[in-house]
This record gives C-alpha cells, sequence and structure tokens, in this order.
C-alpha cells in the first residue's frame, strides 16, 4: 500500500480518535448529573436509603438517578441539594467530579450506544469494584473502534481526499501498473488466448481456469453489481442486457479480486483503490498490453491514433477503450493526456491526468463533483447536432493549449461525455487533429462562464428564486458497511437461496 495513503488514513484515524472524545457540554445530561449526585453523597458519607427518604423517594429510584437511567426534575434536584446541604449547582456542574467518573461516564455512554447494542456482547458492570485500569482499557477500546467506524463509514471529505490521493498514485504511476498488467498477461496465457478480441466463452474458461463458475441471474440483490460465492466458488452476475461486454467486464472484474488476491477492505480508501485495481485488471484482460501496444505504436507512426479504432477493435465501450489508452498512453507512446468522465450539466464523475491540465477542485483538492468550464470540449460537445460521432475541439487554457477528442454515452442515469486529450504538441498524432474547432477558456475567472452577463443579470438579480436540485449523494455519509452501500443481509439471503438452488 501507498505510504503516503497509510500516513493519511492514521492521521483521519487519529482526527476520528478525537472527535470521539468527549467535550464539555454546555448543559449536564442525566448521566454526569448522577455520577456528581454519587460522588456528593458519598463525600458526605451518605447512603441511598438515607438520602432517599430524606426526601420522600425510594432507594431504587435515587439509584436509577444516579446510575443516569432518569432524568430528574429540577424540583427533585432542590431536594436533593438541600438534603446533602450543597448548593444547586454543584450537582448541576458540566464537568465530571473526578478522573474516574469521568472514564465511567465515557465507558456508560460507549455501552449504550446502538453500535455496541448491535454487537450482542454484554455490558461490563461499572462499580466500585472495577479496577481503573481495567476501566481504562475499556474506554481506550470503546474509542479506538469508534475511530475505526468514523474512518470506514466515509464522510464525503473522507470519500473527496480517498479520491484526491488516488488520482496523484495514477498520476505517479502514469497510470500503469505493472503487476496487473502481469497478472493478466499470465491469466491469457494460462487458457491459452491467442490474441484477438476476448469472447464471452474465453471468459468462461478463465473462470473455469480460476476454479469458479459464471452464473447470470435476475434476483441479484439490488445494491450489488456481482455476488462471489467463495464457498461454493460461484461468481452471480445479471443477465447480459446491456451488452456483450459489460458482461464480461463485470465477470472479469469480479475475478480480478481473486487474482489480485484482494482482502476485504479495511476503509474506504482501500475500497475505491481495490475499485480502481479491478477495473484496470479487467481492462488489460479485454484489450492485452502486447496487442493493444503494437497496435497503438503502428497508429502513432501513422499519425492516425483513435479511440473510436480500440473500441470498435475490441468489442468494449468507447469509455472503457478511452480509459484503456491512458493506461498506455505515456508508457508506450510517451504521451501525457487526460481523461474524464463528465454528466451533461459538466459535473465530473471521474477524471484523470498526466499531462498539466488544471482540473476545478475544491479545498481537499478533489474534483468529483466540480464543474467543468462550459467552453471546455467535454462539454462542447453536447451541443452538436449529432451526437452519434465523436467531436475534436482546440481549446485555450490557463495550463496551455489542449486537443480533445470526446464522445457522448447515453445511460439510463441520462447522458455522460467521455473526454481525452492531450497538449497541443502532441496532437499530430491524433486523428482528428485538422479540425478548425477551437474556443477559449478563463476559468476560473467568473467572466468566463459562471458569471450572468451584465445585461441578464441587471435585468434578472433580485428577481428570481430557482429551486435548486441538491446532489444529495454529495452531502450524505458514504454507505456505512465493509462494502458501501451493500444490503448483508441481502446478500446472505441471496447466497443461502442459491446455495440450495444450485447445489
Amino acid at each position: 500500500m501507498n505510504e503516503k495513503m497509510r500516513e493519511g488514513r492514521l492521521a483521519s484515524a487519529r482526527a476520528a480518535a478525537e472527535e470521539a472524545a468527549p467535550v464539555e457540554r454546555a448543559a449536564p445530561d442525566a448521566l454526569t448529573i448522577g455520577r456528581r449526585l454519587r460522588h456528593v453523597r458519598q463525600q458526605a458519607e451518605r447512603t441511598l436509603g438515607d438520602v432517599a427518604g430524606a426526601i420522600g423517594m425510594s432507594p431504587s429510584a435515587l439509584s436509577l438517578i444516579e446510575n443516569g437511567k432518569r432524568e430528574p426534575r429540577l424540583s427533585v434536584l432542590t431536594s436533593l441539594a438541600e438534603a446533602l446541604d450543597v448548593p444547586l449547582a454543584d450537582l448541576l456542574a458540566t464537568a465530571p467530579p473526578s478522573r474516574r467518573a469521568a472514564l465511567e461516564i465515557r465507558l456508560e455512554r460507549a455501552q449504550r450506544a446502538s453500535t455496541y447494542a448491535s454487537l450482542g456482547l454484554p455490558s461490563v458492570r461499572i462499580g466500585p469494584r472495577l479496577p481503573t485500569e481495567a476501566l481504562e482499557a475499556l474506554v481506550g477500546m470503546h474509542e479506538a473502534m469508534a475511530a475505526m467506524r468514523s474512518e470506514q463509514a466515509a464522510t464525503p471529505e473522507h470519500a473527496r481526499r480517498a479520491n484526491a490521493e488516488l488520482r496523484t498514485r495514477m498520476r505517479q504511476a502514469d497510470n500503469y501498473f505493472a503487476d496487473i498488467e502481469g497478472a493478466a498477461a499470465q491469466l491469457l496465457s494460462d487458457v491459452g488466448h491467442r490474441g484477438g478480441p476476448v469472447s464471452r466463452a474465453s471468459v468462461d474458461r478463465i473462470a473455469e481456469h480460476l476454479g469458479y463458475q459464471l452464473v447470470h441471474t435476475s434476483d441479484l440483490p439490488g445494491s450489488t453489481r456481482t455476488v462471489s460465492d467463495l464457498a461454493n466458488r460461484r461468481i452471480y452476475l445479471p443477465q447480459p442486457e446491456a451488452g456483450q461486454h459489460d458482461a464480461r467486464s463485470l465477470a472479469l472484474q469480479a475475478l480480478g479480486h481473486l487474482v489480485l488476491d484482494h482482502e476485504v477492505p479495511a476503509d474506504y480508501a482501500e475500497f475505491l483503490s481495490q475499485r480502481v485495481e479491478i477495473n484496470y485488471f479487467a481492462a488489460a484482460v479485454l484489450m492485452p498490453e502486447k496487442e493493444v501496444g503494437r497496435r497503438l505504436l503502428d497508429a502513432k507512426e501513422a499519425k492516425d491514433i483513435s479511440i473510436e479504432d480500440l473500441r470498435d477493435a475490441y468489442g468494449v465501450s468507447y469509455e472503457t477503450a478511452a480509459h484503456r489508452f491512458t493506461n498506455l498512453a505515456t508508457k508506450v507512446l510517451d504521451i501525457p493526456v487526460h481523461f474524464m468522465r463528465i454528466s451533461s450539466d459538466g459535473v465530473i464523475y471521474k477524471a484523470y491526468e498526466n499531462d498539466g491540465i488544471q482540473f476545478p477542485t475544491d479545498a481537499t483538492g478533489a474534483i468529483e463533483g466540480q464543474r467543468v468550464c462550459k467552453h471546455w470540449t467535454a462539454r462542447a460537445v453536447f451541443d452538436q447536432p449529432d451526437l452519434s460521432r465523436s467531436y475534436q475541439q482546440y481549446t485555450d487554457t490557463r495550463s496551455g493549449t489542449y486537443w480533445c477528442s470526446a464522445f457522448v454515452d447515453r445511460t439510463p442515469s441520462g447522458l455522460f461525455s467521455v473526454n481525452v486529450g492531450t497538449p497541443y504538441q502532441h496532437v499530430k498524432w491524433f486523428r482528428g487533429r485538422e479540425t478548425t474547432e477551437r474556443s477559449l477558456s478563463r476559468c476560473p475567472d467568473p467572466s468566463c462562464c459562471t458569471r450572468p452577463p451584465q445585461e441578464l443579470a441587471s435585468r434578472w438579480d433580485g428577481r428570481s428564486w430557482p429551486s435548486a436540485r441538491v446532489h444529495s449523494h454529495l452531502l450524505a455519509a458514504m454507505p456505512p458497511g465493509t462494502f458501501p452501500g451493500v444490503d448483508d443481509t441481502e446478500v446472505y439471503q441471496f447466497l443461502e437461496r442459491h446455495a440450495h438452488e444450485d447445489g
């Protein structure tokens, strides 16, 4: 694992642990009041029965108050303060009366949390016989687990930082990973693949070679793309209605976890890294490095590099071909490139660069969720009359002039554009370089495309009130769980059902 990524995770864990530590509250809660009450009573050498009798309360009711299980009314607290001959403020103070009391409160809160209850473990009885060392150890373990849960259930900020760290790793490697290339090449050699497109039958042979059976089914849990039954060595896939290349890619991605020896991800960053690696592995199998490398070198010599040719030659999606091109462009062709997948309203979903282009970023350095300039090729393609053709354009930006080729991808979620670009000095190798389309981007200068023209602004400023569409996925925490968003119960019920049916 990348050392910088590991250090970043440790820093996140420490921050989460600090967040998990108790802070002084603006008003005391029932647990703090109860511990202060018990402390004052014991300091006065008074018994539960004695104090309870003095205010007309049963000892069991007073015990519930001292244990923080019942919130006392102010009138009761006033009577207790009088009976114990202390100011009412002593019972209402926000700070615990002693360090041990603070530890007891922290342990009590931890054991009452729903996350602990979900473990099905018994609670430790907190009393004077519990050694302080044991109390410290229990509190430390609970807060360490809270820190781990906080990191695993990534917030939007955690997710964006993880994306930024992963993009840095990809840039440093020029998006080329020799170990994954080697694993894909070895697997193809093992099954006797002789070159050309990898068919679905070939993918079945690859699975069989690895000791697995591919099973297509129509009842996969809604939160999953595939489910691997490691016990019975089956991989369940959706019915291949979306096209042949989708079925092959999904199967190879599931097999990629096995080939690359992935373990259960420890946190969201590792989950994300694994997803990138299995996508890379699937593309490396479908478009082998040696074949594609030779094809690209020939195309460079002919000054005729085209993503469409890769797509058509290997029967993959335009996005897969574009991704695969970025894997090999710098390593094989010595050409720096950038890649984007954006929605029709300009929001970045995926991106990569090692050619110096400056994507819009947020304060964490993340680009996902940011909106690219309206004048960039990736957005200009949506304005073309024929969306079935790729579109090429030169764009002058603050970081230089780039030539880009973009293609519109129609999906059930709407229109997206897939864009590949390179600096001006490398455009001579690409088909479409003769385009006369050119634009100027001054972003992030607001006058470029984010600030309305003065005439429109003066006419409508203060006279409109749009209802914004909130992108809730950018606000909510990442779905919890070892595999974010996956419903474990649904998966286990699915596996149980199919284990009997398929057995």
